[in-house]
C-alpha cells in the first residue's frame, strides 16, 4: 500500500481534469481557460452531469463539452486511461458537482420501492410493545425506501486527493397499505457517518483502481424502548475495480456498551448479541454494462450456526434520470427491529442515483 503524497493510478488524471474544468490552481496559468471558456464549460459540464444519461463516460462528457484533459499518468491502468474505469466516473462527477451549492452529493443509492412483497414479516416486536393480539400481523405488502447523501468535509488533508466526508443514510419501511393499524412506518433506521477516503496502491493486485475508506457509524431507529435498537462501529472499507468490477469488502469492529440493568432501561446496550445476526463484515459487489447496473451484497457471523443475508439489486433505464430498480434480500438485518429475525423481501422501484 502507498500513501505517498502523489494520487496513485488514475485519480492523478481525474484531479487534474476536474481542476482544468473548474478552473483550479493546480495546472499552470498557461493551461487555465479563459475566465469566460473557464464559465461555459463549467456549466456545460454541470448540465451534462445533472441532465445527461447516468451512464455518461469520460469521453463523451470531453466531446459535449470541448474539454481537453493532460496527458495521463503513466502508471494509470489501461482501463482508466481508456476513459472506462467505473470509479474514476463516479469521481469526478461527485468532484464536479461537489462544487455547486445546488447539489447534494449521493452517498449509496437513493431509491423508493412503492411495492415490496416480505414473506415472512416480523410482527413479534409490535404485538410485545402495544400489547396486540396473537392475530395482529405486519401485512406482506409495504413500501421500502432509502435515502442517502453525504458532504465533504475537508479535502487532501494526508494526502493528495483524500477527503473526510459526513454521510447519513435513512431507511424506511411503511405500511403503507395496512389500514387496519393506519398504515405506519413500521421501522425507520438513520446511520449518520464520518469517514475519511483516499486512493491507495495495492501494489499486491490486479486492480485498475482501488480506495480506503475508514470512518465511524451510528445507526439507530429511533424509538424508545422496548423497540429501541442502536449499535455504533468503526469501520474500513477496502474497495477496488477490475474489468469494470467493483468490489468493496467493509469489516468493521463494534464499540463494546453496557449491559443493561433492566430491559426497559434507555441506557445500556439495546442488541447485545446484534454481531450473532450480522457478522463483522460485508461484501457488496457491482457491475455496470451499458445502462444496465447488477449488484450482490453478502454477510455472514462465520460462526457453526451460519447467519448472514444475500441482497440482489439490478437497476434499469426508465424515464430520463429515473431508473427502474429490483431488490431481493434474505436473510437477517435488513434493518434493525429485524436484526435477528429471518425475512425475504422482493421490490421494485424507481432508483434516483446508482451505485457506480
Amino acid at each position: 500500500m502507498n500513501f505517498s503524497k502523489s494520487a496513485p493510478n488514475g485519480l492523478n488524471t481525474i484531479t487534474f481534469f476536474c481542476a482544468l474544468a473548474l478552473g483550479g490552481n493546480a495546472l499552470p496559468a498557461q493551461a487555465q481557460l479563459h475566465e469566460k471558456d473557464q464559465d461555459e464549460t463549467e456549466t456545460c459540464i454541470f448540465k451534462a452531469l445533472t441532465q445527461g444519461p447516468g451512464d455518461m463516460t469520460i469521453d463523451e462528457l470531453k466531446s459535449r463539452c470541448g474539454v481537453e484533459i493532460p496527458k495521463m499518468p503513466e502508471d494509470a491502468s489501461p482501463t482508466v486511461k481508456n476513459g472506462e474505469s467505473v470509479i474514476a466516473e463516479r469521481i469526478m462527477r461527485e468532484q464536479l458537482s461537489s462544487n455547486s451549492r445546488s447539489v447534494i452529493t449521493p452517498h449509496l443509492r437513493n431509491y423508493l420501492m412503492p411495492v415490496s412483497y416480505l414473506k415472512n414479516p416480523n410482527s413479534e416486536p409490535l404485538r410485545e410493545a402495544y400489547d396486540l393480539g396473537e392475530d395482529a400481523e405486519l401485512d406482506n405488502l409495504e413500501a421500502k425506501f432509502q435515502i442517502s447523501l453525504k458532504v465533504p468535509l475537508a479535502q487532501e488533508t494526508f494526502i493528495d486527493s483524500d477527503a473526510i466526508f459526513f454521510g447519513v443514510t435513512l431507511k424506511s419501511f411503511w405500511q403503507v397499505y395496512n389500514h387496519d393499524y393506519s398504515a405506519p412506518f413500521r421501522e425507520t433506521n438513520y446511520e449518520p457517518e464520518v469517514f475519511w477516503i483516499a486512493p491507495v496502491d495495492w501494489t499486491f493486485s490486479t486492480a485498475d483502481f482501488s480506495l480506503l475508506a475508514v470512518g465511524f457509524s451510528h445507526q439507530s431507529n429511533g424509538r424508545s424502548q422496548p423497540l429501541s435498537r442502536s449499535w455504533n462501529r468503526i469501520y474500513a472499507n477496502f474497495i477496488w475495480e477490475h474489468n469494470r468490477f467493483v468490489f468493496s469488502l467493509k469489516p468493521w469492529w463494534r464499540i463494546p456498551e453496557d449491559q443493561k440493568k433492566d430491559k426497559l432501561d434507555p441506557k445500556g446496550d439495546d442488541n447485545p448479541d446484534i454481531d450473532d445476526y450480522m457478522g463483522h463484515f460485508e461484501f457488496t459487489t457491482a457491475y455496470r454494462w451499458d445502462s444496465y447496473e447488477a449488484s450482490l451484497m453478502l454477510r455472514n457471523n462465520l460462526r457453526e450456526d451460519n447467519k448472514g443475508a444475500v441482497e440482489l439489486g439490478f437497476t434499469f433505464p426508465l424515464w430520463k434520470r429515473l431508473r427502474g430498480y429490483v431488490q431481493y434480500f434474505n436473510g437477517y438485518g435488513e434493518n434493525l427491529m429485524d436484526y435477528n429475525a429471518s425475512v425475504e423481501r422482493i421490490g421494485v422501484g424507481v432508483l434516483l442515483t446508482d451505485l457506480l
